[in-house]
């Protein structure tokens, strides 16, 4: 922090652009003042408020000693974030441009059935069908570092990113990647968002993220600025029915080819049950562990999950050393 610190009491600045840890930290110091800043802008606004910083964010606004202008982008739009946008803004206003929340139609998305014994074998088959340079995403940063190290040990110049990288590690991986040295990256959904790379041909998912949003926010890394571009997905039997419908409706709105294993999935199966309970006792039920009076979105049985989901998202993206 002294380095930082240096630069903003000597020097003064424009411009500060700050992770919500930090920034809020220097505020409670009393090293930084907003008392003459007039706009905020927060990048991939949903993600932030997914990771938990959501009181971060709003002790930052308390900072704020006159009007501001608050400007939110994200590639998807959930409802979370529209929530949190009419709470915390006044008059928020929704510019959209293009197709919010959907899939890129310059993006050809082939979902490709896979044992999970089998994905490192078809990853040099996938690998085949268009030219470097291309970006691979896994879940869980063990993957990560062994699939790098299998395409290395097949002769596959490959570059990997992931949150328990150190800052240097990272700065050179994705500096070999975008110059060429490097012709793929594996990577953790760290580099789904923030990271240009204008030139991808092919994003290969080695498994389908939990959020069908993630999902989204990776293939678009690929059939930017006007050119088109490939995404290969793997599923299997390990993936949950309700992310598969997920991707399954998200292929229908992009008018692309619906592997059968996806076009026999039912989008009633989740709530028959739920639907069932609810039309005997005029109540709704939960569709995660069929209480009644309440939906899925306020089950408090789903809370330990999500603490868990945001801790591990909060250590990919960061590592585990805080800010």
């Amino acid at each position: 922090m002294r380095p930082q610190l240096e630069v903003v009491e000597r020097r003064g600045v424009h411009i500060v652009v700050a992770t919500p840890g930090r920034l809020k930290d220097m505020l409670a110091k009393k090293k930084i003042s907003l008392d003459a800043c007039r706009y905020l802008m927060l990048d991939e606004a949903d993600k932030l408020v997914d990771l938990g910083f959501e009181d971060d964010i709003r002790e930052v606004f308390d900072h704020f000693k006159s009007q501001r202008q608050t400007l939110m982008f994200s590639a998807t739009i959930p409802a979370k974030i529209q929530i949190f946008a009419t709470s915390a803004l006044v008059r928020p206003v929704t510019v959209s441009v293009g197709r919010v929340g959907a899939a890129n139609l310059d993006v050809v998305q082939e979902i490709e059935y896979v044992k999970q014994e089998a994905k490192f074998v078809y990853l040099l088959e996938c690998l085949q069908k268009t030219s470097p340079p291309v970006l691979i995403f896994c879940e869980k940063k063990a993957d990560v570092d062994d699939i790098q190290d299998y395409l290395v040990l097949k002769g596959v110049e490959a570059a990997a990113i992931h949150g328990g990288k150190d800052q240097e590690d990272r700065e050179y991986a994705i500096s070999s990647f975008k110059s060429g040295r490097k012709d793929v990256l594996v990577a953790t959904d760290v580099a789904s968002k923030g990271l240009d790379f204008p030139e991808i041909k092919h994003v290969i998912n080695y498994d389908v993220p939990a959020e069908i949003e993630n999902y989204v926010h990776r293939i678009g890394r690929t059939g930017r600025r006007g050119k088109t571009g490939v995404a290969t997905t793997f599923i299997n039997k390990n993936q949950s029915e309700t992310t598969l419908l997920d991707l399954k409706h998200l292929l229908q709105d992009a008018k692309q080819r619906i592997l059968p294993v996806l076009a026999e999935l039912n989008d009633s199966t989740m709530e028959e049950e739920a639907e069932t309970i609810a039309n005997a006792s005029g109540v709704k039920s939960c569709a995660y562990c069929g209480g009644l009076g309440h939906r899925i979105r306020d089950c408090i049985k789903l809370e330990p999950h999500k603490s868990v989901a945001i801790s591990n998202s909060r250590k990919d993206y960061f590592g585990s050393g805080g800010y």
